[in-house]
């Protein structure tokens, strides 16, 4: 912007003068010159013009300023459109994780119910096989005690080993069952069954033939078999094996009678 001050030589004051002068002009924006004249000035005092130019706007400049504004325009269109997408997909994403994690527990709570459910019938087939041992062995029995017996002491001098069942090894549950199968009579496997396989009958009532247990009724740790003359036949250990010993060194908690 320039601006130019025209100040004239001292002469006589017009009487009342004042003019304005403006001229205007627009080119796709504002564009204008205005020239003004002071009437205000004192009566002594000749007037005083002052000129101002304005910036002139062309047609480029209208332009690009309209290409500025519609690039402006569309780029917050797609701003817009991105963040719709993004709140779009940040929704389905929860809605998925939320699915997933109802399915899971949906998964977790059929497999405790199905786990539960094989448990409970897995004890209740403990508890029938053992409930028809006993049934079993409550029926009269036939062969004798000396054919136990006889078995028995045919095994003298085999090995103990945990969980064999002979011919050469064996623990004691299993010689104890190994000797009434020759009777025909099937005895549980393990030494707790064993204990309650039959009639339960004291220490001091016994008969040849008697299975005898060291531990609670139905949580007997180890069974053998009364031979007469206070003395029992077991799988004793693994130093020991398969032996004959005196109860008044060992004394039996319990026994059963199964013949």
């Amino acid at each position: 912007m320039s601006h130019t001050a025209h100040i004239p030589s001292h002469r006589k004051p017009r009487r009342g003068a004042s003019k304005v002068a403006i001229r205007s002009g627009v080119a796709g924006g504002f564009l204008s010159t205005i020239a003004v004249a002071g009437a205000t000035a004192p009566a002594n005092a000749e007037p005083v013009t002052q000129t101002i130019e304005m910036p002139v706007l062309t047609a480029a400049d209208l332009s690009a300023a309209v290409a500025q504004s519609a690039a402006a325009t569309q780029q917050v269109a797609l701003d817009l459109e991105l963040q719709a997408q993004e709140d779009a997909a940040a929704e389905e994403a929860a809605k998925q994780a939320k699915k997933a994690k109802a399915e899971a527990e949906r998964e977790a709570e059929a497999k405790a119910k199905a786990e539960a459910k094989a448990r409970a019938e897995a004890e209740t087939k403990k508890r029938a096989s053992r409930t028809a041992g006993r049934t079993t062995l409550s029926a009269p029995a036939s062969g004798s005690a000396a054919t136990v017996v006889a078995f028995l002491k045919a095994q003298l001098g085999d090995a103990y080993i945990m969980g064999a069942t002979g011919p050469n090894a064996w623990d004691c549950s299993s010689l104890v069952q190994a000797a009434y199968r020759q009777v025909g009579i099937e005895l549980p496997r393990v030494s707790q069954d064993q204990s309650v396989a039959g009639t339960q009958v004291g220490t001091s009532n016994l008969q040849v033939g008697d299975i005898l247990y060291w531990g609670g009724a139905g949580s007997a740790y180890h069974t053998g078999v009364y031979i007469g003359n206070g003395q029992y036949l077991d799988a004793a250990n693994p130093s020991k094996g398969v032996v004959i010993q005196d109860l008044s060194g060992y004394p039996a908690s319990g026994a059963v009678r199964v013949l």
